[in-house]
């Protein structure tokens, strides 16, 4: 079946080898043909970005009342212009934010820089099965603490926190997300993301981590995004079985997936570094630090096993314990140089487009 996958995807994807060529040559070809086209950094899928970053406007918000012109950020972000099209700096004094935040999608632009990440910390504790104002429950998309719905958006120290508890094993509706970003082009630099299950809704869009702290259990890092995570500290609270990622890929023509490259694993339990929530689930770890924490599996098919032949899931040049790929499952890949390459720069997610030059 493997084989007949990869022939298919010879004929999609235009390769010029014969039917009569040898079955391996065919077969390698074919898996470089797709390793090319997934990893491919002209996204068709995706407009092409075009960012602003010189400020029009900069806002002062503070805890202490004489020190800023808010108290609470949802209010200097609910004075903005709804269609707001230019670039706006959101700077955020130290102290505890206990507030639900949530950007829409027209006020585009907006950076927000924090004090310190350990020192601005916005915090709520919604769970996915708690009610929302209509009765009906939040679900784990409503029950971020911070939403953001508008493109070209960046946060700079600061922490995003669900306080929910982390739930026993097999609980249900319990998720509790910390942040969701819900469009194109976000930057996170030197921020904090945390929560237990499903800290980290990376949901659709291009996006770039650098430099981040993210704090989890279950599936702690999903989505559906195309993002580039460098240099940031990836560390689970599980107290049995858990998994890093939950990536939602469900097409070979879906130009999505997440790389961690330069990252550090640490914590507590039984970790998988990514379950198949997505038929074609993509995610690569390159020059990643993994603790023992790490199952020798390293992957979960979500209990399917005709997952096992669509996703992608690839390490390259990892380093610890948990890196070790002597039990892997068969269906994951120790890459080749050729094979990582599309992978480990800001061009996989065309990030030469619209990303500050210092990133």
């Amino acid at each position: 079946m493997i084989l007949k996958l990869l022939l298919l995807l010879v004929s999609l994807l235009g390769s010029s080898a014969s039917m009569e060529s040898n079955t391996l040559v065919v077969t390698e070809q074919a898996y470089l043909n797709w390793i090319k086209h997934v990893g491919s950094i002209k996204h068709a899928l995706f407009p092409k970005a075009e960012n602003r970053f010189k400020p029009c406007l900069t806002i002062q918000v503070n805890k202490k009342p004489k020190s800023g012109e808010f108290l609470t950020l949802q209010k200097a972000i609910s004075s903005l212009p709804i269609d707001n099209d230019c670039r706006v700096v959101i700077h955020i004094g130290a102290g505890f934010y206990r507030e639900k935040v949530e950007i829409p999608a027209t006020m585009a632009y907006i950076t927000m820089e924090g004090a310190d990440a350990e020192k601005t910390i916005i915090e709520w504790d919604d769970t996915a099965d708690r009610s929302g104002k209509t009765g009906s429950p939040l679900g784990t998309y409503g029950s971020a603490t911070f939403g953001v719905n508008s493109p070209y958006f960046i946060a700079k120290n600061i922490t995003f926190k669900n306080r929910a508890p982390a739930p026993p094993s097999g609980a249900l509706g319990k998720q509790a997300v910390a942040l969701r970003i819900s469009a194109d082009t976000a930057a996170f630099i030197s921020c904090r993301f945390i929560g237990a299950q499903d800290t980290l809704y990376d949901h659709v869009g291009r996006h770039y981590f650098k430099d981040c702290y993210i704090k989890g259990s279950v599936d702690f890092i999903f989505g559906n995004g195309l993002s580039l995570y460098k240099d940031c500290h990836l560390h689970a609270i599980a107290d049995s079985y858990g998994a890093l990622t939950a990536q939602k890929r469900g097409s070979l023509l879906e130009e999505t997936g997440f790389s961690f490259v330069n990252c550090k694993v640490t914590g507590s339990g039984a970790l998988y570094l990514g379950r198949a929530w997505g038929t074609f689930s993509r995610v690569v770890f390159a020059y990643t630090y993994m603790d023992k924490i790490i199952t020798p599996r390293g992957w979960y098919d979500w209990g399917d096993k005709n997952r096992e032949m669509t996703v992608f899931y690839g390490q390259y040049k990892c380093m610890g314990p948990g890196a070790d790929k002597t039990g892997r499952v068969p269906w994951s890949r120790e890459l080749t140089e050729e094979e990582a390459e599309p992978f480990i720069s800001n061009s996989f997610i065309d990030g030469d487009q619209w990303l500050p030059e210092s990133s």
